[in-house]
């Protein structure tokens, strides 16, 4: 299972690039791997993830933009979703992943699971 992270190296945009940097550096600090799929510098990803964001889930332009996360080839979402998730302590849920044994999400899963 990889979790793959679409990003631009190169966006003009200040906010892509701080959204960009919260998640991988969200995802480094709980150590979970990840793939970093560049749009800006491969146009093979850059049609892959702009294909592949289900229809519900683009702006209302129609072209969704980085960051966007997806599991294999399974979409998961975008900034909005993932900063839900983290907001909620389901990150690893969020990301199809098992919690570490100790987390906040494994001991609320053991709750739920009760």
């Amino acid at each position: 299972m990889v979790i793959k992270v679409y990003i631009a190296s190169c966006s003009g945009s200040t906010s892509i690039k701080k959204q960009q940097t919260a998640i991988t550096g969200l995802l480094d600090a709980m150590r979970i791997e990840y793939e970093e799929m560049d749009i800006a510098a491969n146009e093979e990803n850059r049609k892959w993830m702009r294909e592949n964001v289900p229809e519900h889930c683009r702006p209302a332009s129609g072209i969704p933009l980085p960051p966007q996360i997806f599991r294999d080839n399974c979409y998961l979402g975008g900034y909005e979703d993932f900063f839900e998730a983290r907001e909620n302590n389901t990150v690893y849920t969020f990301l199809g992943l098992t919690p570490p044994p100790g987390s906040k999400e494994a001991e609320a899963l053991e709750k739920q699971n009760a």
